[in-house]
């Protein structure tokens, strides 16, 4: 029986190399099962028959594999049944063909319980690629260079199966330059997807253009506290609704960074063996809240040079805890990995930041690092 047989269902679904390795192993035993009942009935004394253990191995197909495999197992698990019958010479008695007309009801309801878990595990895998397409066109992943910086980033949501939580990060290519978001939308997990595709909509459509960087957030902060209000009326926490974040703008051809704080912590330079934290002298209030400051966006600028990384986070690395409480020391850990290259970088950060939480992220959580490689693309 080839594997595609053994692990096929109504849509295809379970037809992946993992899935069919499981599969065959699965069928295994039920196989063995029914090879070795009428064999040891054959040994057995009269008054002991174990025939009707066949049954669990037309149950244990059932609950791993898929209709087809189901059907041919609970065949011959019924065949099994006939030959120890006629191998006893009890195939006509009472006994036996009750256990036979058992067994092939059995059967009957086990196959169709397959197909019907085979079809909603079909329907379920559809779903989840759906949601994991949608979720991917929110969240873009970052491209590993733009313009003369190398970028990496992680992403790690609080609601598990979810891809895309209250925390987000963007990228685009301006005229001579490459700006960065970070941000983190009030609340976490698929609830706060609504802010978060509102947030990355306004910075994609305008972080393009050749404006400033105050006027890329005065953009971001009408788009956002529009958005907001138009997708939030009917929430009891409307009021409450905002986004902190991060604007960074990283020239071609000046050794700098420009940054524009939303309320958000602030990003870490990493600049030969020393890593320290990049303020903004005036920083804004969170998107969605700029009516509450008449002060216009001021940014910050520090100096990148070649080499340097600059690593941009969410308060779910932060804040991260471990079993005694005692926040994640983000800082202390980069000055040790001065000299990781951004891909490895992130991952050595977010290894460690599982470990120092127990495993377990309470929060959202995203993170990006960017090193100014010298170079222009």
């Amino acid at each position: 029986m080839s594997a595609e047989t053994i692990c096929g269902t109504a849509d295809g679904a379970l037809r992946s190399p993992d899935r069919t390795a499981v599969v065959s192993w699965w069928l295994l035993g039920p196989a063995l099962v029914i090879l070795a009942i009428p064999v040891a009935d054959a040994f057995l004394p009269p008054d002991i028959h174990i025939a009707h253990l066949l049954v669990v191995a037309c149950a244990v197909t059932a609950i791993g594999a898929g209709p087809i495999a189901t059907a041919l197992v609970c065949g011959l698990a019924v065949l099994a049944l006939v030959g120890a019958g006629l191998e006893r010479h009890t195939l006509t008695t009472e006994s036996v063909l009750v256990e036979l007309a058992a067994l092939a009801g059995l059967c009957v309801l086990l196959i169709v319980f397959a197909r019907l878990r085979a079809r909603r595990e079909g329907e379920l895998l559809r779903v989840r690629s759906v949601s994991e397409a949608a979720q991917r066109v929110v969240l873009r992943p970052l491209p590993e260079r733009a313009g003369p910086v190398s970028l990496a980033s992680e992403y790690r949501s609080a609601e598990a199966d979810a891809r895309v939580g209250g925390d987000l990060y963007a990228t685009a290519r301006s005229a001579g330059s490459t700006r960065l978001l970070i941000g983190d939308v009030r609340g976490k997990g698929l609830a706060s997807i609504s802010d978060t595709a509102i947030v990355l909509g306004a910075f994609r459509a305008a972080a393009h253009r050749a404006t400033s960087l105050p006027d890329l957030a005065a953009y971001m902060e009408d788009a956002v506290s529009w958005g907001l209000a138009e997708f939030s009326e009917a929430e009891e926490d409307f009021d409450e609704r905002f986004v902190t974040a991060v604007i960074a703008e990283i020239p071609d051809d000046e050794p700098v960074v420009r940054l524009i704080s939303c309320g958000h912590p602030p990003p870490v330079l990493l600049h030969g063996a020393t890593a320290r934290h990049l303020t903004v002298p005036e920083p804004a209030p969170p998107l969605g809240l700029g009516d509450m400051s008449a002060s216009a966006y001021v940014p910050a600028t520090h100096p990148f040079h070649h080499g340097d990384r600059l690593v941009l986070y969410t308060d779910g690395v932060s804040e991260a805890r471990d079993e005694r409480g005692v926040f994640y020391p983000l800082c202390a850990r980069l000055a040790a990995w001065a000299d990781e290259a951004p891909l490895p970088l992130v991952r050595r950060i977010a290894a460690d930041l599982r470990e120092h939480a127990g495993g377990r992220l309470d929060d959202d959580m995203a993170l990006i690092v960017a090193r100014r490689d010298g170079t222009r693309c």
